[in-house]
């Protein structure tokens, strides 16, 4: 059985885990573009000013901040930071061949993380709590790079 196929449950554990975390990379990109709408603000360059069919009254404050919206985009940002590290990890990890107890454990893990800072971020919580989930969540991909790493060095 090799590795990466559906027959093996490491490999499943990651695919879901991956899909997951795409949609929520995706999904916060919608978001922001969302709430630029609906606010009809929080556009980051002069020409999107240009009158066009989603911004037939271009305003010069639209171009300042706007926290409802800028706070979906550091939000995506944030992910665009942590989850790539997560998936290229993810792959070797897979390939190092773990137990499928620690591949669910530290994969479903990371995608927890992931949905409690997005929540934390989203809720207004403090720096301390957004840290803490970040924290917990690069420590798994560390373990994971690590591990893949004694197991070819090993």
């Amino acid at each position: 059985m090799g590795a990466f196929t559906f027959e093996n449950p490491v490999f499943v554990t990651y695919v879901i885990a991956t899909a997951l975390t795409v949609l929520k990379v995706m999904g916060q990109g919608w978001m922001t573009v969302y709430r630029m709408l609906k606010s009809d603000s929080g556009l980051v360059n002069p020409e999107d000013l240009r009158p066009s069919i989603t911004n037939p009254n271009p305003r010069p404050e639209q171009l300042e901040v706007n926290d409802y919206v800028d706070r979906s985009r550091r939000m995506h940002r944030n992910d665009l930071e942590n989850i790539p590290a997560f998936w290229a990890a993810g792959l070797i990890f897979v390939a190092a061949t773990p137990p499928l107890w620690l591949a669910q454990g530290l994969m479903y893990g990371f995608v927890a993380t992931r949905a409690a800072h997005a929540v934390a971020y989203a809720t207004k919580q403090s720096h301390e709590m957004r840290a803490t989930f970040f924290t917990f969540g690069s420590v798994i991909v560390i373990a994971m790079a690590i591990y893949a790493l004694v197991s070819v060095i090993g």
